[in-house]
């Protein structure tokens, strides 16, 4: 979808991106605050910017509580949702255009004067605890933090999430409200028929209650490599595996997309050196790598899920297929290839409001970079192959690695494997 993109400076310290998609039926929005895990006050506590954020449509100061919120939201089709991560605490919208101006105010209401109360935070707390019980059975949500913990990162796991919840009171989530929820920690992005409405929009969010407060800044984290780490679980039939390679440093988007083609290379289709092969030999059904960058390191992941009989030939092949890839094995025929898979699936995102809003929320929000969409296509296609390779070499030398497994094999097992992934 054709659009413009204008960054914003507001008089009271927030700053974001006015996206305008002219002929747009829909409205999109996303509000962040830097008030995730990152910035509980203590451990003791860690679960609290989740339950701020479930709190935030729930009694505010003109519904009194969050079935009349609701109601009142979704009447005409609406959508709202929120989420928390480590960094961040996001409030997303999405409505039909002849409403957006009502849904704006009914965002205000739900972000800038949420009325917390005992009531709605025992409920939110049990449901809470329920989705984080829940996410005990899906074994890549267990291991991921675990690989987190094991390279330095300051993170609490699952389990160790739940135990915090019981301590949180009403005080603390007011107190982390005020601290976090300030004008100057706001970033936003708007998408939609902006034409017209640009001064309107302005004035909006120029007169939310929110107090100047202070912009935090992302902590960054002293990371390290470190042993595999084998969780047990008595019902796991299979070995399910993630492992990170780690650069302390961001990634711009040329090198992210230079990886990412490494990764298609890899792992991308069932023609790939890793996955590709692997399927080919009936040792996985499933695995692949991405790379994710935020402010102050890269992470290049890969995860999959195989049986104790195939894991040794499957870790014996990715560390064959990486160090190829490290050696600079790889043919231009299957590196263009991949670049023309990358400009296809680039253009193939962008056909909804919502999804242009998303794309330039990923690096925006984080890095307060903006890459227009428009100019990917050429920043692909003029990856260079030996730049990959260099990437690549990057993340294996770095020295920071992590490894973890949820499995009910013996620990030395998960040992063996891991001797597969030196690079």
């Amino acid at each position: 979808m054709k659009h413009s993109v204008e960054e914003i400076q507001l008089k009271n310290g927030a700053k974001g991106l006015l996206i305008d998609i002219p002929g747009a039926s829909v409205m999109a929005t996303r509000i962040q605050f830097r008030a995730g895990m990152m910035y509980a006050k203590n451990h003791y506590i860690y679960e609290l910017p989740h339950l701020v954020e479930h709190l935030a449509f729930g009694a505010n100061t003109k519904y009194k509580d969050e079935q009349e919120f609701e109601a009142e939201f979704t009447k005409n089709g609406a959508y709202h949702n929120a989420w928390t991560s480590d960094i961040s605490v996001c409030y997303e919208t999405e409505c039909a255009d002849f409403e957006w101006d009502r849904i704006m105010e009914l965002q205000r209401l739900s972000i800038a004067e949420p009325k917390f109360n005992e009531e709605e935070l025992k409920s939110e707390k049990a449901n809470v605890r329920s989705e984080l019980t829940g996410y005990m059975n899906d074994y890549y949500r267990l291991l991921w933090p675990r690989v987190q913990q094991a390279i330095g990162e300051n993170i609490l796991d699952l389990s160790e999430r739940l135990k915090t919840i019981s301590n949180i009171e009403l005080k603390d989530i007011r107190e982390h409200y005020r601290r976090t929820h300030t004008a100057k920690n706001m970033m936003f992005i708007i998408a939609g028929k902006i034409h017209g409405r640009k001064h309107k929009i302005i004035k909006e969010l120029e007169s939310w209650p929110l107090k100047e407060g202070e912009k935090f800044e992302i902590p960054m984290a002293d990371l390290h490599s470190s042993e595999a780490v084998s969780i047990r679980r008595k019902d796991a039939n299979n070995i399910t595996f993630g492992f990170s390679l780690v650069t302390p440093r961001h990634l711009d988007t040329k090198e992210v997309y230079a990886m990412n083609c490494l990764n298609h290379i890899l792992n991308g289709t069932m023609n790939s050196r890793i996955f590709g092969t692997a399927r080919k030999r009936g040792l996985v059904y499933g695995m692949g790598s991405a790379v994710a960058s935020n402010a102050h390191s890269t992470y290049w992941d890969f995860e999959g899920e195989v049986t104790e009989e195939n894991a040794k030939e499957l870790f014996m092949l990715i560390q064959t297929e990486l160090m190829k890839s490290l050696n600079g094995e790889i043919s231009d025929a299957d590196f263009e290839a991949a670049k023309l898979y990358a400009v296809g699936r680039f253009q193939m995102g962008a056909q909804t409001v919502g999804q242009i809003a998303d794309y330039y929320a990923e690096n925006y929000f984080v890095n307060e970079a903006v890459d227009k969409y428009d100019n990917v296509p050429n920043l692909i296609k003029a990856i260079d192959k030996s730049k990959m390779i260099e990437l690549s070499r990057e993340f294996a030398g770095s020295g920071i690695k992590g490894f973890a497994t949820v499995s009910s094999v013996e620990k030395a097992v998960i040992s063996d494997l891991e001797t597969h992934l030196n690079f």
